[in-house]
């Protein structure tokens, strides 16, 4: 069970949260949405933007149907530098972090528009930054979706920047029970082949 705050009277009510094992550390997968973290404490909301200042489809949408803030910083920023992170505090106890963590946006000829490294750079600030805070962090399955990203790849880059942290993560997924299970079965099959290719 997992106390609640229920935002709309102020009162607090227990849900029940199915918590699937996942990956070490403290690496969490629930069925749910992120636009909702469960748990106490502050909490930090971690999505991907693109470096164009473009905002309307995927998990902003989400956001924007929540929060009008996260949409409205990420707007009026200066600079859209892959890699770095501006954070909107949206609730009390809840910030969102815009982190800039693809070039452009869709799938062309040309790749790609996720940029795995500006996202480890970023969720390494985050990470920096929950630590300091006594925050949680919480995230839909960022850099896949529309940018095209590979969830073995986001797990890989998870495992690396959270492995001496405390700092609890929980990855929310809106799809069945069956689909969780198997991508992360697919994540620790690739850890394994990567130990084997390490060693």
């Amino acid at each position: 069970m997992v106390d609640t705050p229920d935002l709309g009277s102020g009162a607090r009510k227990s849900v029940k949260v199915r918590v699937l094992s996942a990956v070490p550390m403290n690496i969490t997968y629930i069925r749910g949405d992120a636009t909702k973290p469960v748990g106490e404490g502050p909490k930090i909301i971690v999505h991907i933007c693109n470096d164009l200042g473009v905002w309307g489809a995927g998990f902003v949408l989400a956001l924007s149907r929540r929060w009008a803030d996260p949409e409205r910083v990420y707007r009026e920023m200066d600079t859209y530098k892959l890699g770095s992170v501006s954070y909107v505090t949206v609730e009390k106890d809840i910030a969102v972090a815009n982190l800039i963590g693809q070039t452009g946006v869709g799938v062309t000829k040309r790749g790609i528009p996720v940029r795995y490294w500006a996202i480890e750079e970023g969720l390494n600030q985050i990470r920096d930054a929950a630590e300091g805070t006594g925050s949680s962090i919480h995230m839909p399955r960022i850099g896949c979706g529309l940018a095209g990203g590979t969830w073995d790849e986001i797990d890989y880059i998870l495992e690396r920047v959270f492995k001496d942290s405390s700092v609890p993560v929980t990855v929310y997924d809106l799809y069945s029970w069956e689909r969780i299970h198997k991508d992360v079965g697919n994540a620790r099959a690739a850890k394994t082949a990567r130990s084997r290719k390490n060693k």
